[in-house]
């Protein structure tokens, strides 16, 4: 579990949030943004009281494909604050949704904050009255492009998949799509399955549309494994022959290393949180979104907010001419079209193999309020 933590904070090295420690600013509990008289620690204060005087209790689903890969999150949250019991369960998006929805429909919410790839999810669920508004400290500073106006969901940080490539090949690493397709690539290289994850998918989108599908036939010829889960892909690079892959965040082996195509297209996008309208504990769910969207806490990556540095080394998250942040939400928005695309790469790269990643044992259900099952 330790090294599937850490393969996720690498994440972070593209884009996610920071991994511990940062320093953190509260919220009014209301649905506005607070009152410039009151300081972030006097909001935090009052909202960390708050949320100890429900229960001091917060579950959260996170979209992700291994189990723990978000505890550096809880992590960071129980050491700011520490009275409160936190669990985060992890599991891909598209299956948090399902569950969600039937969380919904039967009356029976047990998550209170969610945090997931599924973005098109968000406007719907606003849409069917399943969100509660909430405008977290720093509202006005998010981007506006990746908030609700209406304060119902909002971006709160930036996950990138771009390379991961085996340290041993140094300078000889592929870095543009074209290079995952010379012959002493062959064999070597190891990616998700497109048609078990949206943003893979939309990444081979991109790569079929700038380059065609015989790019796609090209790179099948290279004879590459197709593994469930980005984490899994990731872990696999600098192990068993594998050398290179694209789609992933990256892992902490120190056996690879992470880059961004100059040319090629690549994928970023808002990881995007709300809280659930019949959250069990709201006011510890207003105390998390407010603390992943602080100033402080927002630095050192590519923030949601305005009013934050890029880090160094790095464009605006707006400013590549090669990805467009914006662009996953819009593929996602058309459904029919996505699964359409899914079912042709479908052809090409077979059917999906393997246990969920994040649930290997199946034991999540339909109401887990933990990552071991236990039914809420």
């Amino acid at each position: 579990m330790k090294s599937t933590r850490k393969a996720w904070a690498t994440a972070v090295a593209l884009g996610v949030l920071a991994a511990s420690g940062a320093t953190v600013a509260a919220a009014t509990p209301s649905a506005h943004p607070a009152a410039k008289s009151a300081s972030e620690d006097e909001q935090l204060q009052k909202l960390y009281k708050d949320a100890l005087a429900e229960g001091g209790r917060l579950v959260v689903y996170a979209g992700g494909d291994k189990p723990g890969q978000a505890d550096y999150l809880k992590n960071a949250f129980l050491k700011q604050f520490p009275k409160m019991k936190v669990d985060t369960v992890v599991d891909f998006s598209k299956n948090h949704d399902a569950r969600l929805d039937n969380q919904i429909a039967e009356h029976k919410v047990v998550a209170d904050v969610v945090h997931l790839q599924t973005l098109d999810d968000f406007p719907r669920w606003k849409k069917e009255g399943a969100l509660m508004p909430y405008k977290p400290v720093g509202w006005n500073k998010v981007y506006d492009q990746i908030k609700d106006k209406d304060g119902y969901y909002t971006g709160l940080f930036f996950i990138a998949f771009a390379n991961v490539t085996a340290t041993t090949l140094g300078g000889d690493a592929p870095v543009e799509a074209a290079d995952f397709l010379k012959p002493e690539f062959k064999n070597k290289l190891v990616f998700t399955y497109p048609n078990d994850d949206d943003a893979v998918l939309y990444y081979f989108k991109q790569l079929t549309d700038k380059y065609g599908f015989d790019y796609l036939k090209k790179l099948l010829a290279q004879n590459p494994k197709f593994v469930r889960g980005t984490a899994d892909a990731s872990a696999t690079v600098g192990t068993g022959g594998y050398v290179a892959n694209f789609g992933s965040s990256g892992s902490s082996s120190g056996l690879s290393k992470t880059s961004t195509p100059q040319r090629s297209p690549w994928v970023a996008w808002p990881q995007t949180g709300a809280i659930l309208k019949d959250a069990p504990h709201k006011s510890a769910a207003k105390l998390y979104l407010s603390w992943l969207l602080s100033k402080q806490g927002q630095e050192g990556r590519w923030s949601a907010r305005t009013d934050v540095a890029t880090p160094a080394g790095r464009k605006n998250i707006f400013d590549y001419d090669n990805m467009n942040p914006l662009g996953l939400g819009q593929f996602m928005s058309d459904r029919a079209a996505l699964d359409r695309f899914k079912a042709r790469i479908s052809l090409y790269v077979g059917d999906v193999k393997g246990a969920d990643p994040a649930d290997p044992e199946g034991k999540l259900g339909l109401y887990p309020v933990d990552q071991n099952g236990t039914q809420g």
